[in-house]
């Protein structure tokens, strides 16, 4: 092993999420992009929605819209979100349940809180990630992978400090069971006051941890990264999360790596492209009904 390979990843940036609204008017927590940093290649956008507690009738999402070129993770929390898409898909994302969608060369897809919570009110809190996909893949077929809760692997540390579900990548011994284009890292860990983990994060791939709840220690520094950070991590080989003895709640936080695609971006809107012209073929693919239309059903199964 090299000096890189062993080295502790330490804080190089925090940026503080803006709030803002998105879909058909719901709230999300945003650290990337924001202002002063949108690069973090090949990650495109990082999205928290809500936590917000609605009543009946004033839950939204994000109804018929369009993506090209990019992959869309879905990781809930709390509440319920159905989808159904242009390609017939359709289904109830709960509670821990992951839907990683490959738009590749296009489709339509309509997000919405269940008609439960539609409804009666209730709760929905959640992440929409974008990962970018390398000129080779953009125009490949859409693809799905979802994974209920009680199927995404988990683990804890020897002193059980330290939980970890592993959405992408590999942490504590195991391995996830979602298949990524490139090498990706997504894993949601839940830090107890006192836990100290350090996790493999391979040198070539770029490293964030984004904290959701409580705060964290990150690094042999011990930078804190408060609820509603991001946190940009430097060269090494690995990345070391932990919380105060005395912390007064339990840290929650994703970490995130990837290999940096390198590759030009154009984007805009539900489409990203890496030229001005492949671009503006998408929007003239999606209005001329290239992309397909969601075919509705009286219920969603």
């Amino acid at each position: 092993m090299n000096a890189l390979t062993d080295k502790i990843r330490e804080v190089t940036r925090l940026v503080t999420a803006h709030r803002q609204r998105e879909g058909a008017g719901f709230m999300v927590r945003r650290p990337l992009p924001s202002q002063g940093f949108d690069g973090a290649d090949p990650f495109l956008l990082l999205d928290e929605m809500g936590p917000m507690d609605y009543g009946p009738g004033e839950a939204v999402g994000a109804p018929d819209h369009p993506h090209r070129g990019f992959e869309t993770v879905t990781y809930m929390i709390d509440g319920e979100f159905e989808h159904e898409d242009s390609a017939g898909h359709r289904g109830t994302l709960k509670p821990g349940d992951v839907q990683w969608m490959t738009a590749g060369a296009g489709i339509v897809h309509s997000e919405m809180p269940s008609a439960r919570i539609r409804e009666q009110g209730g709760r929905v809190h959640g992440f929409q990630i974008w990962v970018n996909l390398p000129a080779r893949d953009k125009m490949m077929r859409p693809r799905y992978q979802e994974l209920a809760a009680d199927s995404i692997p988990s683990a804890s540390s020897e002193d059980g400090l330290a939980r970890v579900k592993v959405i992408a990548g590999e942490a504590l011994g195991i391995a996830a069971a979602i298949d990524t284009h490139t090498p990706i890292v997504l894993q949601d860990w839940t830090l107890a006051p006192g836990a100290d983990v350090t996790v493999h994060l391979p040198a070539d791939q770029r490293g964030y941890v984004y904290v959701f709840q409580g705060s964290a220690l990150l690094g042999d520094a011990a930078t804190e990264a408060a609820e509603g950070q991001l946190a940009v991590l430097g060269e090494g080989g690995a990345a070391r999360l932990r919380t105060d003895t005395a912390a007064p709640a339990t840290a929650r936080l994703l970490l995130l790596g990837g290999v940096p695609l390198n590759e030009p971006v154009a984007r805009y809107g539900p489409f990203v492209m890496n030229t001005e012209e492949e671009l503006m073929q998408a929007f003239h693919d999606f209005r001329a009904g290239k992309l397909g239309e969601i075919t509705r059903s009286a219920t969603l199964g």
